[in-house]
């Protein structure tokens, strides 16, 4: 399949968690839709955090099966769904890893991927990433159009980062004016956090050390005097 329209940000994300699911977690895939929503909801490996609801997930998933990226499937007395982007795209198991990634965590640099991809696939090195990355940018007009786009090196940044074109053209200006927004605010919160966190437990040593000096009749600042020396006897 070539003629793809562009997906939904919800489509996106009910596609790049079943992605991750059947290689993270295989002995539980295909999905039922109350585990695609967990997967859709989670709030560590997500970029933007969602908060879907079991009637959004599931009318995705109509329109991601009606678009050949999604199968559904009877198991048992629920309906299970299994993602099927790599035959609906004609894209090879690396180049599909690397979508899911990007689908479900923003853009990345070729490093990030590398190292996210971990429990996905383990590429070689960074080149093998960037390969496939070119690949997917690079991909004819006949296949169905490039997949991948190379952004415009944000300022204070020092590589450039990938997206994912299945929701469309990606506004590169409004990156290109800053830094990845979201990884911004996550190191401005985890600092946040790091500098409460030692605030506190500062405190409170002052405050052992001030019980422990009134209970030993000392001042927790110090002797006032210098301590006497004893006179040598002559």
């Amino acid at each position: 399949m070539t003629d793809l329209r562009p997906l939904t940000p919800i489509e996106a994300r009910v596609l790049g968690t079943l992605m991750e699911k059947a290689r993270t977690v295989p002995d539980t895939y295909p999905l039922s839709l109350n585990l695609v929503v967990t997967g859709c909801n989670q709030k560590t490996s997500r970029d933007p955090v969602m908060n879907l609801s079991d009637a959004q997930v599931a009318e995705a998933l109509a329109e991601l099966r009606r678009l050949s990226l999604v199968i559904e499937s009877q198991g048992g007395r629920v309906a299970k769904y299994e993602h099927n982007l790599q035959r609906c795209l004609g894209v090879p198991e690396q180049s599909a890893v690397l979508l899911g990634l990007l689908i479900l965590r923003g853009p990345q640099t070729a490093a990030e991927l590398r190292l996210n991809a971990e429990r996905w696939y383990r590429f070689a090195d960074i080149s093998s990433v960037e390969g496939f990355l070119n690949e997917l940018a690079e991909r004819a007009d006949e296949k169905g159009g490039p997949l991948s786009v190379l952004l415009p090196r944000a300022p204070g940044e020092r590589e450039a980062r990938w997206a994912h074109l299945l929701c469309g053209p990606v506004a590169t200006e409004s990156i290109a004016a800053g830094a990845h927004p979201s990884s911004a605010g996550a190191s401005f919160d985890a600092q946040s956090e790091r500098i409460a966190r030692l605030e506190s437990e500062l405190a409170a040593l002052s405050a052992t050390v001030v019980r422990l000096c009134a209970e030993l009749g000392v001042s927790p600042d110090g002797p006032t005097n210098p301590p006497a020396h004893a006179t040598t006897a002559r």
